[in-house]
């Protein structure tokens, strides 16, 4: 996905050139994502996750395998690209709350904290992988790297159908139409206020600082670099992130969580800014790599505190609406940061996006009081 990603936006805005192009990439996988997720969150709660799962990533692979022939057929031509994008995003709108509500089924629930930390690093080693590679292989064109990606989805799905680990006792599910049980996830995340405010507070740090979506814009025409460097500057937050991960998968935070978190925000919100004013691709990196840090400390917290306030029978469901507020944000984001950009410029879009993320960590200390005085995350019990 992150090859995918980084060829994607490269290749539209080498066609189109405006901000509003990279602002369209996103939003072309957000409304998908956002009419699927909560359906797909009640169909996770259903089926087994692994063959959903595995149905979506052969969807990706489909989608990857189209853009080969649009790179070889239509090669300057943005709207077929973006229409198959349409049809990624919705096999992400699938894919993504299973992948969420599955690691809580492949692990013992006293190693679920350290897991997590460790599948986040993983993650992210990938996140710094990906756009690296990307930038490597986009240099042999894009028939090249979408038929990789092809190829890596295809594995993926085969790879995810071996998962072990317990399935979700069908049992325990409560009867009722689809519709009462899709709202059943939406009702339990609003009465809970430290997993609302956990997500909600990464939807709007998440949506104000897109900064990773402008990349190509600072990448040719601020930072004059190339798809290389564009990669690399990609990969920056990941680093960050990574190093963070392998830090807590052998101490993960214990005390004054929730403070913890909002601290984290408002680190990612300054560093933000200071990508946004920096003309330096070194100063860029490191605001970058300190974004993904910092970013990576709040993932963490709030991943391990859904994954303890919520039962097993509800899992998809609230992986669906965390889903819905912080993974569809990036892509919101992404529209959001593009809009704003053609309007005001790149540089005053990420500014004014990282001075937002702090005035809401700000509000949310004060709208969300139990998530401010979390402290350890044995305190929070399922349902709270």
């Amino acid at each position: 996905m992150q090859v995918q990603s980084l060829a994607i936006s490269w290749q539209i805005y080498d066609m189109e050139r405006t901000p509003l192009a990279l602002g369209l990439v996103g939003l072309c996988q957000f409304v998908p994502i956002f009419l699927l997720s909560l359906p797909a969150g009640e169909i996770a709660d259903r089926f087994d996750q692994r063959r959903v799962l595995a149905i979506a990533q052969l969807v990706q692979a489909l989608c990857a395998g189209l853009f080969v022939a649009c790179s070889v057929y239509t090669p300057h031509q943005a709207l077929p690209f973006y229409a198959i994008l349409v049809l990624f995003g919705a096999a992400r709108g699938f894919s993504e709350p299973c992948s969420q509500s599955l690691l809580a089924f492949l692990v013992p629930p006293d190693r679920l904290a350290r897991s997590i930390a460790l599948s986040s690093s993983v993650l992210t080693m990938t996140v710094i992988a990906g756009p690296a590679l990307g930038g490597f292989l986009f240099s042999a064109g894009p028939v090249t790297t979408y038929s990789i990606c092809l190829a890596s989805f295809v594995m993926a799905a085969g790879l995810t159908l071996t998962c072990g680990g317990r399935r979700l006792d069908h049992t325990v599910i409560a009867d009722g139409s689809r519709w009462a049980r899709v709202v059943e996830g939406i009702r339990f995340v609003r009465h809970r206020p430290i997993v609302l405010g956990a997500i909600s507070l990464d939807l709007f740090a998440v949506l104000l600082g897109g900064a990773v979506a402008l990349l190509p814009i600072f990448a040719r025409d601020i930072l004059h670099t190339g798809p290389m460097g564009l990669g690399i500057l990609r990969s920056a937050p990941a680093v960050g992130a990574a190093l963070v991960a392998f830090w807590l998968a052998r101490r993960p935070i214990e005390r004054h969580t929730g403070s913890r978190m909002f601290w984290a925000v408002a680190i990612f919100g300054v560093a933000t800014i200071i990508f946004g004013l920096s003309g330096n691709f070194y100063l860029s990196f490191a605001a970058l790599f300190v974004t993904g840090a910092a970013d990576m400390i709040s993932v963490f917290i709030r991943s391990s505190l859904i994954s303890t306030a919520t039962p097993d029978r509800m899992r998809g469901r609230v992986s669906a609406v965390n889903m819905l507020f912080v993974g569809a944000s990036n892509e919101l984001g992404g529209f959001e940061s593009g809009v704003t950009a053609a309007w005001f410029g790149a540089i005053p879009a990420v500014v004014w996006g990282g001075i937002g993320t702090l005035v809401v960590v700000g509000l949310w200390m004060r709208f969300f009081p139990p998530l401010r005085h979390v402290d350890r995350l044995s305190d929070v019990a399922p349902g709270a």
